[in-house]
């Protein structure tokens, strides 16, 4: 059985003898200033700062081979990490079509988990999941031209309203869901209003259909997240990608029609109105998550919505509200581990952050019933897709072999290969020794060896964020469950890790 390490021998030894020296960008090649044709601007480009576009057209215009060397020769003379996540989403934002809300755009979605990641890393290992990121846009820019070469245009700057305009216009181009005028307003609204005022109007948007299974409400999310690190002056641009982003859909104009993705919203934007004055100041009660988690299993989206109401209404905390809503989240990924699954806990995710960041009660209100009617929706998309388990999330028995005491080690060489042997054991090294952070940090490692897709980083950056937004009793149970779509140390080494290992010896 494997000793138990601490945080940083385990790092050390996990990377097997390579990855450790990724941080210190030994081995990148030398790379010539930027040429004064590069700083040049295209007309038929969207700006962004001065001071950034040679970076962005660097990320554009280099190839998918070189561009990792050319991006560390830079940080080494003294390129900051917060300019290289600013280009980075710029730069996808510019030359990826935002629909469909996934696919290829996920370069862009992964941006804020990559972000998350770094900051949870240690120094040694913090540029990993930006240099994946990069990688990663450069294969999504490849399909991008392949699919026609989508470009964000510049904003028709005859069109843009006025400062007193823009809000107004805003809202009413994106109830009617006219993609030209949101496009003039949106431009408008980032050049007058605050960044409080436009997320409390985007929130509300990216919650109110059950389009691109969460994705919208993901892009709110994470654009939001990451523009808090690169500054609110980059944010014109992306903007207008996730305003055209929110209004993507199938059909007529779904303002003209009830399209069965727009439903859970207008039932709960009448909903939220029968909603107590009072309901933020409620009393935690665990047998009421219990409850809440059975009725999920066996009842409509109206009808969980109805019950999340009726809980509140008597005096229950919203915060076991949520705690229902992202166990059953983890338990639908048990059911079935795969694409679904996981989009179930990114997208609870994304709709937590929004509700813990809006400072509007009844876009709280309306967040927190929004998740509950999408749930009961991701699963029919299961049993649409195929087998559905019969796991439970609050049937998980804990794990505890005879003889040496469980590792991280030991219960990540199951993970991926035995799922149900895997969250017992996670579930019971967590109760034996309450180090909940070293399973963290282990599985985080992992993504960085083993994570070959978007998915990878934005499931893990979810699930481990949101392990300290579940309640104590609960939590273990949670993070338990998500070892069903997290990376395991048997799988292979995915190509970054070994392009990395190369340039080293080479």
């Amino acid at each position: 059985m494997l000793e138990r390490q601490n945080r940083r021998s385990f790092l050390k030894t996990a990377a097997v003898g390579g990855l450790a020296a990724v941080g210190d960008l030994a081995f990148l090649s030398k790379l010539q200033p930027v040429s004064a044709d590069e700083t040049k601007l295209d007309p038929n480009l969207v700006r962004v700062s001065s001071e950034l576009e040679p970076l962005v057209r660097l990320l554009e215009d280099t190839p998918r081979e070189k561009l990792l060397e050319e991006v560390g020769s830079r940080i080494r003379k003294g390129l900051s990490y917060r300019d290289v996540v600013a280009a980075l989403l710029l730069a996808g934002v510019r030359n990826i079509q935002p629909r469909p809300v996934g696919f290829k755009f996920h370069a862009v979605l992964v941006v804020n988990s990559a972000h998350l990641a770094s900051l949870s890393s240690p120094p040694e290992h913090r540029w990993l999941p930006i240099f994946w990121a990069l990688d990663n846009f450069k294969n999504s820019q490849a399909q991008n031209m392949k699919e026609g070469g989508w470009r964000m245009k510049p904003v028709d700057e005859s069109k843009v309203p006025s400062a007193t305009k823009a809000k107004q216009a805003f809202i009413d181009a994106m109830d009617n869901w006219d993609t030209e005028a949101a496009d003039v307003a949106v431009a408008g609204l980032a050049r007058s209003a605050g960044a409080n005022e436009v997320f409390e109007l985007f929130a509300r948007y990216g919650c109110r259909d059950f389009r691109d299974i969460g994705h919208k409400a993901i892009f709110v999310a994470n654009s939001w997240r990451t523009l808090h690190c690169i500054g609110w002056h980059n944010a014109e641009p992306v903007l207008r990608s996730l305003a055209y982003a929110l209004l993507e859909h199938s059909g007529d104009n779904p303002a003209k029609r009830d399209d069965p993705a727009d439903r859970p919203g207008r039932y709960n934007a009448e909903l939220v109105k029968k909603v107590r004055s009072d309901w933020q100041e409620g009393k935690p009660d665990s047998k009421c998550t219990e409850a809440l988690l059975e009725t999920f299993r066996n009842h409509s989206d109206q009808e969980c919505c109805e019950a999340v109401v009726e809980v509140v209404n008597k005096g229950v905390a919203a915060q076991s509200v949520w705690d229902a809503l992202m166990l059953y989240a983890g338990e639908l990924l048990m059911k079935q581990p795969g694409i679904v699954g996981l989009h179930t806990l990114t997208s609870t995710n994304a709709l937590r952050y929004a509700y813990q960041t809006s400072a509007n009660e009844n876009t709280r209100k309306l967040l927190m019933l929004q998740n509950a009617a999408f749930l009961p929706l991701f699963y029919s998309a299961e049993k649409s897709r195929g087998k559905v388990e019969e796991a439970r999330i609050d049937q998980i028995e804990p794990i505890h072999p005879k003889g040496d005491p469980l590792t991280p080690e030991a219960v990540f060489a199951h993970v991926g290969k035995d799922r149900p042997l895997a969250a017992g054991q996670a579930l019971g090294f967590l109760k034996d020794t309450g180090n909940a952070k070293e399973l963290i940090d282990t599985a985080r490692v992992l993504v960085f060896l083993k994570g070959t897709d978007s998915h990878d980083y934005k499931f893990s950056s979810a699930v481990l964020e949101d392990y300290y937004h579940v309640s104590p009793e609960w939590r273990d149970r949670y993070l338990a469950a998500n070892t069903y779509w997290l990376r395991g140390s048997s799988m292979k080494d995915n190509s970054l890790v070994q392009r990395a290992r190369a340039a080293l010896k080479g």
